[in-house]
């Protein structure tokens, strides 16, 4: 018998229950894959506990890597046996899970099961906010929040490889120097840090702050910001930022915001192709350094929850089943 986990209402951690289930029958163009590793990631949270509206009960999970177990009608890019991963499967946090085909990523030989499911939801959005959103070339000042999370340790050293000027936030020392290991240029405090990039820039501010801590830092990225300077918001972990009034950038000084999600930077296949090849092909030859902070087996997927909200693990979270 297989297992997943299993949220019958929205709610704390304690909610996620491990159970028997069936594995799932793939569809038209579906893969089913065996999960060798799940992801757990900060949206998982915002679902279980009911802060974005899904159907209950409810298995989280959309990232995974794991072998192709069996392939629905009409599926031409891979045969069982594959290895691949994904940032957009379904019910993740199991034994088995489904994966459309066009939102399967192979991964390459020299690549193992637990750093290619440590990628591709962090990996990509760290891709997608340097190249798309924020197009970060030599020489911009970079402020990044949270560096030593699993976004931020990745995202450290990809703005690094393009010649930005990287100042990154940690509340820790240990974080601090994980943050450093990656390449931060300047390491701060969240207490303050708006000054502290103004004295590091002398005066002028960072051309770009990426922003996923959300309300407690909202505030603070804005006034970090040169004039004309963009604000790219992509997620809330300390929670929604509340309504702005656009004077507010008015004033600030010209500036931009966005609040960009994954979704739309993974339109079709070639992007998710373009985006994954880029960073499996990193880490596959060393050049990006990825950190799997904690692993858990699948039946503690609450405590690995509890640990992520509680901003007790640093890298990437796996669920191992």
């Amino acid at each position: 018998m297989t297992h997943a986990i299993v949220a019958r209402q929205a709610g704390g951690p304690e909610v996620l229950v491990y159970e028997e289930s069936e594995p799932p029958a793939p569809g038209p163009r579906q893969l089913l894959v065996k999960v060798r590793a799940a992801g757990v990631n900060f949206i998982d949270t915002y679902k279980r506990s009911g802060t974005y509206k899904v159907p209950f009960p409810f298995t989280p999970g959309s990232e995974a890597a794991g072998t192709v177990e069996a392939v629905g009608e009409g599926v031409t890019a891979f045969s069982v046996g594959d290895r691949v991963a994904t940032a957009e499967g379904v019910n993740s946090y199991a034994d088995y899970m489904l994966v459309s085909e066009d939102a399967a990523l192979p991964v390459p030989r020299g690549l193992d099961d637990f750093t290619a499911a440590a990628l591709p939801l962090q990996g990509m959005t760290a891709h997608f906010l340097m190249n798309s959103t924020f197009k970060v070339e030599p020489g911009h000042t970079v402020l990044l929040h949270a560096g030593a999370g699993g976004v931020g340790l990745l995202l450290i050293q990809m703005l690094k490889s393009r010649g930005a000027e990287v100042i990154t936030t940690v509340s820790t020392d240990e974080k601090e120097q994980l943050a450093h290991a990656a390449g931060a240029d300047h390491v701060v405090r969240y207490d303050r840090f708006a000054q502290h990039v103004r004295e590091i820039t002398g005066g002028t501010g960072a051309d770009v702050v990426y922003d996923g801590v959300g309300k407690d830092t909202f505030d603070g990225s804005l006034d970090a910001l040169r004039v004309r300077g963009t604000l790219v918001l992509f997620g809330a972990a300390s929670g929604p930022v509340p309504p702005v009034d656009p004077q507010r950038l008015n004033s600030g000084g010209s500036l931009f915001l966005t609040r960009p999600t994954i979704a739309h930077h993974l339109r079709d296949a070639a992007e998710r192709r373009w985006r994954s090849n880029e960073i499996f092909t990193a880490a596959a030859d060393g050049s990006l350094k990825v950190r799997i902070g904690a692993r858990y087996p699948l039946s503690q997927a609450a405590q690995a929850h509890r640990d992520l909200e509680g901003r007790r693990t640093t890298g990437k979270v796996l669920l191992v089943p």
